[in-house]
């Protein structure tokens, strides 16, 4: 019953059997090998973007904190959510990477900005040389809160970007839960959308640690290429990245991967409706992230019970009937039967 985050589960055999024959003999380092090129092209053809930039990183952080860094100068700011992961989870990394450069909070409803929003968030900013300038904007899908952005609000957004000439970002650490969340094509939910950059990512789907920076203009690509060796994250075994990822593009198994997690995501927030406790989704489950509010003495009977997920807004001792938020996520190798089990178990903790 490991509902903490898609970070802990494990990594598929196919992705490990992949890094394994990528392990086998000599190839050339720092990405100069067969193995890495045929990723980049293969990601190429999954976009339909023949003319893009892939690079591979090991981690989230790094290839959103590269890619901003890339499309920002030092005296501008990231205009995010206050919600988002470069904001909230990455120690200041993309001001690091971009020597400087600062995130500028966007309301958001759920980890969602609006047009409106962002509009006049931006307009708040470069109006003088005393300000940070306007730089670009950073979207995630799916947020940190677990919900999506259409493609069709993601075009909205990105006209609101392109209206006062600014490059647009998308964290994509659950890309593609998003994507099959959606039904759409890669293309339709980036480059054909209005997005500029995209970090594809693999670690929270599967993966042991590799993430993909996309630029969808190449001329970007040779200061991506020196920020992501300065900053100490090209590999010399480059292939460690390049055979991971080369198993989770293989046969799809990226997309089977998230919909396995999206679909018991969707019957663990159908046991919960069936409990009667539809009412207590902090937002409609739409991928892998479910945020529920429960009362603390059923969090902490879940607890108990051998239960694993992050209680979000306060301790497990206290006012039993208060209510707690509760974060819950699948991965692709959650089952049948734990989710079975951990509705049985709060099944007991609201009569109890």
């Amino acid at each position: 019953m490991h509902f903490a985050s898609d970070n802990a589960g494990p990594a598929h055999p196919a992705i490990l059997e992949a890094l394994t024959a990528a392990n086998e003999g000599y190839l050339m380092g720092y990405g100069n090998d067969d193995i890495t090129r045929g990723v980049q092209d293969r990601i190429r053809e999954i976009f339909e973007a023949p003319r893009a930039a892939v690079h591979l990183v090991s981690t989230g952080t790094a290839a959103n904190a590269l890619l901003l860094a890339t499309l920002s100068q030092p005296w501008e700011t990231v205009f995010c959510t206050q919600v988002s992961h470069i904001s909230d989870d990455e120690a200041n990394a993309v001001e690091a990477a971009s020597g400087g450069a600062s995130l500028t909070h966007v309301p958001h409803s759920h980890a969602k900005m609006t047009p409106e929003a962002l509009a006049e968030t931006i307009e708040s900013r470069g109006r003088m040389v005393h300000s940070p300038q306007r730089g670009p904007v950073s979207i995630t899908s799916v947020t940190e809160r677990g919900t999506i952005y259409s493609t069709e609000e993601l075009s909205a957004l990105t006209d609101v970007a392109k209206a006062y000439g600014l490059p647009v970002h998308l964290d994509g650490a659950r890309f593609a839960n998003a994507l099959v969340a959606l039904g759409c094509t890669p293309a339709e939910m980036t480059w054909k959308a209005g997005i500029d950059a995209v970090s594809f990512g693999g670690t929270k789907n599967g993966c042991l640690a590799v993430e993909a920076c996309i630029l969808f203009d190449p001329d970007k690509s040779r200061e991506l290429e020196m920020r992501r060796k300065r900053a100490g994250h090209l590999f010399s075994k480059h292939r460690t990245l390049a055979g991971q990822m080369q198993g989770y593009l293989a046969d799809d198994l990226w997309l089977g991967l998230a919909g396995r997690a999206n679909g018991a995501a969707a019957a663990l927030a159908e046991g919960i409706r069936a409990l009667g406790l539809g009412e207590s989704f902090v937002a409609e489950p739409q991928a892998n992230i479910l945020y529920v509010r429960w009362p603390r003495r059923v969090h902490a009977a879940l607890i108990e019970a051998g239960a694993t997920y992050y209680v979000t807004d306060g301790p497990l001792e206290g006012d039993r009937e208060a209510q707690l938020t509760g974060r819950l996520v699948c991965d692709w190798s959650m089952t049948e039967e734990a989710v079975e089990t951990f509705l049985g178990h709060l099944r007991g903790a609201v009569r109890g």
